[in-house]
């Protein structure tokens, strides 16, 4: 799965540059252009490191990075220019994880991304969260929440459907049986239950799939049984 970045800049010519330098390394990336936007983003899609410019209008990067450190611990890079020492300093302080001064080059961006997300995705609240957290392919089942979200999205479910759910994405290109798909499940013998299997899964789909006739994750192994893609 892509590692997404969120570029914040109210100049579009930074972003955009900034865009090429992180797609040729396989990101994917999303643009906002001020703190207002950025924190827009941050509710419905599920982000791994944010770029992060400290001047910008209606909301700066101070405050913004402030506001996101209420509820959520992704690593911030700021952005700032050779003027703005006392903003930098400020931004740490408020929670920012690092910062690169305006010009930059493109490999020291790079090497700055590739050694925060090292650190965040190995070392910090991201795995250690992992346990009770779950995704895959744009899905992130929440184990203790009870939640499931499609690309930052919350879908309804049942407790059969999430069960399965769950169930599925806790082994990613593993195919279970219908029959151990309801013993998992309903917690007792399988017994003519592939109707019973099969219409759970067909209502998990219309959830989780952007098409369900033609499914991206949730996968029939014909004669087998059902996987989630990995």
């Amino acid at each position: 799965m892509k590692k997404v970045i969120l570029v914040v800049d109210d100049d579009a010519e930074i972003r955009q540059a900034i865009r090429i330098y992180l797609e040729q390394e396989n990101y994917e990336v999303i643009e906002a252009g001020d703190g207002l936007e950025a924190l827009a983003v941050l509710k419905e899609t599920t982000v791994h490191l944010i770029i992060l410019d400290i001047m910008m209008p209606n909301l700066d990067g101070i405050i913004t990075t402030y506001k996101i450190r209420e509820l959520n611990n992704v690593p911030i890079l700021m952005l700032s220019a050779k003027s703005e020492d006392i903003d930098k300093i400020h931004g740490l302080q408020v929670g920012a994880d690092d910062y690169l001064t305006k010009p930059f080059s493109p490999m020291e961006l790079l090497a700055r991304v590739k050694s925060m997300l090292r650190r965040y995705l190995t070392l910090g609240e991201f795995e250690k969260g992992s346990k009770d957290l779950l995704r895959l392919n744009g899905l992130e089942l929440d184990k203790v929440a009870k939640t499931i979200k499609v690309e930052g999205q919350e879908v309804k479910m049942t407790k059969t459907e999430f069960k399965i759910t769950e169930l599925l994405m806790s082994h990613p290109g593993r195919v279970f049986s219908i029959d151990e798909i309801y013993e998992s499940v309903w917690e007792e013998p399988s017994f003519n239950s592939d109707n019973t299997v099969s219409v759970h899964i067909r209502k998990i789909r219309e959830k989780i799939e952007l098409n369900p006739k033609e499914p991206k994750n949730l996968k029939v192994v014909w004669g087998v049984g059902y996987k989630m893609e990995k």
